[in-house]
């Protein structure tokens, strides 16, 4: 018998296998939510548990997992990537530099993105930047209702490039664009990647996908057929597009995804990567 599964996934290329149809089961199928962008179903997934598999930005997981929401956590990676080209500035400002970000205002569309988190602990701890010196401007609220958000909220309205550009924010987080007027706040990106990974042997993990914990409770059977499907479609994918983790680099971005949210009081205290599986999934290899 097949199980209809409720599904929020992105149409990445490692994903495309499952989206479109090409890669089918007898066990499983899956009725694909449409929401655009894809990270606009986080909130109903965090909130209400719309789906029985998400995909999920892992700081939004790190603390819906805080708060106890019924979610359990497979080892596969749906986006990964840099974060050092999502971060530009007013040119008119000059030539900053990542510590003259303190004391300046900075749009991120909500505190607590992952692309925010990643960078944040870049300036931080590459950088010397104290976070609490920064103004930050934010223009949503967090997935997890419980998290109490301190930041200046935009008004109404207003877009966040656009009010870069009007001069009413000095630099922003989480956005890539080029345009006049913009300068990147690291001019050497190539470099900056790159030396970031001989640093740290990093990628770093934006999106993971989650299941329900009724679905591992009740069916892990399902389960198992859900992540080998995902396997699956990753590996239909040409291996350049698609992100690349053996378990031990899965776990070095986990842990330095997880210090970092923890640094910035995103949740209470930095999880061991072993706490973010249960008996099922932590038998789930990340790669095969």
């Amino acid at each position: 018998m097949t199980m209809r599964l409720r599904t929020l996934l992105g149409d990445h290329p490692g994903t495309l296998a499952l989206t479109d149809g090409s890669l089918k089961s007898d066990r499983v199928a899956f009725d694909f939510a449409e929401y655009s962008p894809t990270n606009k179903g986080f909130k109903p997934m965090v909130r209400e548990q719309a789906f029985d598999v998400s995909e999920m930005a892992i700081v939004t997981w790190l603390m819906a997992k805080s708060f106890g929401k019924p979610m359990v956590l497979l080892p596969h990676v749906v986006v990964a990537r840099f974060q050092y080209a999502h971060a530009v500035y007013r040119a008119d400002l000059g030539n900053l530099k990542p510590r003259d970000l303190e004391g300046r205002r900075v749009g991120i569309r909500s505190f607590t993105t992952t692309t925010g988190a990643w960078l944040r602990g870049i300036l931080a701890n590459e950088y010397g930047v104290n976070l609490d010196a920064v103004h930050w401007v934010t223009f949503e609220d967090a997935h997890v209702a419980e998290y109490v958000d301190t930041t200046e909220r935009a008004p109404a309205g207003k877009q966040i490039i656009q009010m870069l550009l009007d001069g009413e924010l000095d630099a922003v987080l989480g956005e890539k664009v080029e345009r006049p007027g913009l300068k990147p706040l690291f001019p050497d990106v190539a470099a900056e990647e790159q030396s970031w990974f001989a640093k740290y042997g990093v990628l770093p993990i934006n999106h993971m996908v989650v299941v329900s914990q009724d679905l591992v409770d009740h069916h892990p059977d399902v389960v198992r057929e859900v992540f080998r499907l995902l396997r699956e479609s990753a590996a239909r994918a040409p291996a350049a597009s698609v992100p690349q983790f053996s378990d031990d680099e899965m776990r070095r971005s986990l842990e330095m995804i997880i210090g970092y949210a923890a640094q910035q009081g995103l949740i209470p205290r930095a999880f061991a990567v072993d706490e973010l599986f249960d008996d099922l999934t932590r038998t789930l290899p990340a790669m095969g």
